[in-house]
């Protein structure tokens, strides 16, 4: 052997097993074992085992109990513990997964609030634009009253003509000019 051999580490020919799972499968798998525990479903089903593993390690006779009563149920024990052990790191990672998702969601309703407030301001600018270029603007109550106003004057005027027109037969000397008479043709 060289002493160039020990520099340089040897490729290892035994691999691990991978494992393939995408983190979101499991992330999905975390999620559904924590709403599982958090059933009444497994809540009784828990009893349910532990109840029947206690009777059976105590009153069957000692030929039959796998966990006996005398080392204080050991393997009920382990079997609890190592399903806390496991349970508790998937529920925080399936409430991580939940606060990521609240993060998410919590970003999208502060951009799309955003976008309303936006709009909102928009449209108020527009309004008051509009009540700005409608003082400008003649309303239908405007042109009506201006136009009563010009028929009452229209009319008034015509009052005080119509006694000067018809004269009182003293007139100026010219008949035929009279406003609409015309002369006659022989």
């Amino acid at each position: 052997m060289a002493a160039d051999d020990f520099e340089v580490p040897r490729s290892s020919k035994r691999k691990l097993p991978n494992f393939a799972m995408s983190p979101e499968t499991f992330g999905r798998g975390a999620e559904a074992f924590a709403r599982f525990m958090g059933t009444p479903a497994f809540l009784v089903g828990m009893t349910v085992f532990c109840a029947i593993w206690l009777l059976w390690n105590t009153l069957l006779p000692e030929s039959w109990q796998f966990d006996p009563r005398s080392l204080n149920f050991t393997l009920l024990t382990l079997i609890l513990s190592l399903q806390a052990s496991y349970a508790a790191p998937l529920i925080l990672l399936a409430e991580n997964r939940s606060t990521d998702r609240d993060r998410v969601e919590f970003e999208h309703d502060r951009q799309r609030a955003e976008r309303n407030l936006a709009d909102t301001e928009f449209l108020a600018r527009e309004v008051a634009a509009l009540r700005i270029s409608m003082r400008e603007v003649a309303t239908r109550d405007f042109i009506r009253s201006e136009l009563k106003d010009l028929l009452k004057e229209l009319e008034e005027d015509a009052k005080a003509e119509a006694p000067a027109a018809k004269g009182d037969g003293r007139g100026d000397g010219d008949e035929g000019e009279q406003v609409g008479l015309k002369p006659r043709k022989e």
